[in-house]
């Protein structure tokens, strides 16, 4: 009796298994709709950390605290893995249960080795890691979600935004154990923006109020004109919308604990959970190879089409690729006109007569395309006379370009550091030049709708028009601030050696000083007209510490460019220019002068000059003559002032 029992108990378990796999085959966990795969921590198939995590993820959604928040670990140190998950405070328990278990098979899916790792629902989030967050403020691995849609009155939008964000902070923080908050925004248009702000139960009450604080500040650099906007950390996260999108708060109790009276399970029912379990995890197993397999064809799909996607909403024009293909005769050699870390530029003439400058980035530049839509991004905000123009872009399959205005003099170092043409630029013509990319400068820190710093300011970025007048350009790797930052710090350096401060190529901290520095840099090559790479005197010292010594020594004709000294009439004004240039590079970052002062020195000849401190990398002979930066994730070289000149393509991660 109890074999035949068995067999049918077998027969109804196939029976259920074949029904429950087509079900769950149809019902496929859908995708997060941001997440983030922590590429620097990796650890490697099988070993303790893998099995410590798949522990701490099985164990996660038992351990409901009773206001949506999960939290586990599994192992021994230095290998344990940390997990934690937060339902939205208005999600009801099934939901959130639900949601819960639907990230640990995604984030698993997605984020197949990395250590640290984030996805997010709607309605909950997980993130697992090697570092115990409990009652942790973390502010690392922040995301910033946001879409432009056209809103109807912008004006006070920002303001309306952060007003409704301080309050719900302040409620928030002060939630008790939920630690939500969301609420609504009348506004002065007759239209509403509806809020929430959340943090994890763990933290403190002060705690809460900061991770907030960090989340809400970053709206004014990235989000000011934009609905909706989401901004997700591990441990707080913000959201805003143009309707109403959250219900009524929901409280989750923690799961019941098994009564001292349960009677224990017979013999036969753990045979049969012992069958259920194999079944059920070769069905699982079935199931989720063929679940990666579909999301590995979505999801290149996916990132396919959002590869090829710009906000069109820009005042530019989006041509068509056939139409710049031909007016550059094919990408012809002939046509070529330069050529950058991304790619090359090309000459063109449209079918209306007019001459354009076309960048073509690189098809097998894997570093490129961020910058391409940083460049595309940051141009359209930009309208000023000594910043180049975009007249548009072009994204078709693979290729992606960038359509500027020509210049028919090219840029200023083909120029400058031509013994032939350099005649071509009087002393009239380098003031007028060192001018402009000061106003240029001065309208990116603080006169633009948004504050940027360029951090690839030289020589070879700067066009000039017919009539010689300075235009900025390349701002791939242009970095965006809000109006009330005024610093940051990054742990992958961009930028050109030669051109950039101590202070970031040592330490990566950077502001607006760094481009400070980059100008004094070219100012002194367009005094000199000598590359700032390529100068040695007899002592073998670069052009900075040349330049410094000549200043306080009296001989500054000795470095003076022979075609400027010709115009003896205007030697004083030159020596003053160049002592403007040595205050833009002294090495103590708060010694230089801002954009606004620079121009104000160099348009105010009354004004009394400080004394210029010695420049950064200062070097006295050969001895001292290399410069050691620290080494990148990836092993990089020691920096020598001498022979560097090569921009350096890392993106910082948002």
């Amino acid at each position: 009796m109890k074999s035949k029992l068995t067999l049918k108990s077998l027969h109804i378990l196939f029976f259920y298994t074949i029904c429950s796999l087509n079900t769950l085959i149809l019902a496929q966990v859908p995708d997060f709709f941001s997440r983030y795969c922590n590429p620097d921590f990796n650890y490697t198939t099988n070993d303790s950390f893998e099995t410590n995590l798949e522990g701490a993820l099985a164990r996660l959604p038992n351990t409901n605290s009773g206001y949506g928040f999960f939290n586990s670990s599994f192992g021994q140190i230095p290998n344990t893995a940390y997990a934690i998950a937060l339902c939205r405070g208005d999600t009801d328990l099934g939901t959130c249960q639900s949601c819960v278990n639907n990230s640990i098979v995604k984030i698993r899916e997605i984020c197949t080795t990395q250590i640290v790792a984030s996805g997010y629902y709607d309605d909950c989030m997980i993130h697992h890691s090697n570092e115990n967050l409990s009652g942790i403020n973390n502010i690392n691995d922040i995301i910033e979600e946001y879409q432009t849609i056209n809103v109807t009155n912008a004006t006070g939008l920002l303001e309306d935004v952060l007003e409704l964000f301080r309050n719900l902070t302040s409620q928030a923080s002060r939630g008790g154990q939920l630690k939500y908050a969301s609420g609504r925004m009348a506004r002065a248009n007759g239209n509403a923006i509806y809020g929430l702000a959340q943090c994890t139960p763990d933290l403190s009450n002060e705690q809460c109020s900061d991770c907030l604080a960090d989340v809400v500040g970053r709206l004014a650099g990235c989000c000011s004109n934009k609905v909706p906007v989401r901004i997700l950390s591990p441990k707080c996260n913000i959201r805003y919308e143009g309707y109403l999108f959250y219900d009524d708060v929901k409280y989750f109790p923690p799961p019941q604990a098994q009564s001292p009276n349960a009677v224990p399970a017979s013999k036969n029912d753990n045979v049969t959970r012992i069958v259920t379990s194999i079944v059920m995890s070769t069905a699982a197993f079935v199931i989720l190879a063929a679940s990666i397999c579909i999301f590995v064809m979505l999801r290149r799909k996916k990132l396919f089409e959002e590869s090829n996607t710009i906000d069109t909403g820009m005042e530019f024009k989006e041509y068509d690729f056939e139409i710049v293909r031909e007016a550059t005769e094919d990408f012809s050699e002939h046509n070529k006109i330069g050529h950058g870390g991304f790619g090359s530029v090309y000459k063109g003439e449209l079918e209306d007569g007019r001459l354009i400058a076309v960048k073509r980035l690189s098809k097998d530049s894997g570093q490129g395309e961020p910058q391409f839509k940083n460049e595309v991004t940051l141009v359209a905000k930009l309208h000023h006379r000594n910043l180049v123009g975009l007249l548009g872009f072009c994204l078709e399959e693979s290729e992606r370009l960038l359509v500027y205005e020509f210049f028919p003099n090219s840029s200023l170092d083909k120029l400058l550091f031509d013994s032939n043409k350099r005649s071509l630029l009087d002393w009239e013509t380098r003031y007028n030049i060192i001018n402009g990319v000061a106003k240029g400068l001065l309208y990116l820190h603080e006169d633009s709708r948004v504050r940027i710093i360029h951090r690839d300011l030289k020589a070879s970025n700067i066009l000039l028009d017919a009539k010689m007048n300075a235009k900025i350009t390349d701002f791939g790797m242009a970095r965006l601030f809000s109006p009330d930052e005024t610093q940051g710090n990054t742990s992958r350096v961009v930028g050109t050696y030669g051109y950039m401060a101590p202070e970031y190529v040592l330490h990566g901290q950077f502001s607006v000083k760094l481009d400070v520095f980059s100008f004094g840099v070219l100012v002194l090559e367009i005094i000199t007209g000598q590359h700032n790479q390529n100068f040695q005197n007899e002592s073998n010292v670069y052009l900075l510490s040349h330049a410094w010594r000549c200043w306080r020594n009296g001989t500054l004709s000795n470095i003076i460019d022979p075609i400027l000294l010709k115009e003896s009439s205007s030697l004083n004004d030159i020596i003053r220019i160049v002592h403007i240039a040595l205050l833009c590079v002294q090495e103590n970052v708060v010694d230089r002068p801002t954009m606004s002062t620079v121009l104000l020195m160099l348009n105010s000849f009354s004004l009394t000059l400080r004394i210029p401190s010695e420049p950064a990398f200062f070097i006295q002979n050969t001895a001292e003559h290399a410069i050691v930066t620290e080494e990148s994730s990836k092993g990089s070289e020691s920096l020598k002032s001498s022979i560097n000149y090569t921009s350096i393509s890392d993106m910082i991660p948002r």
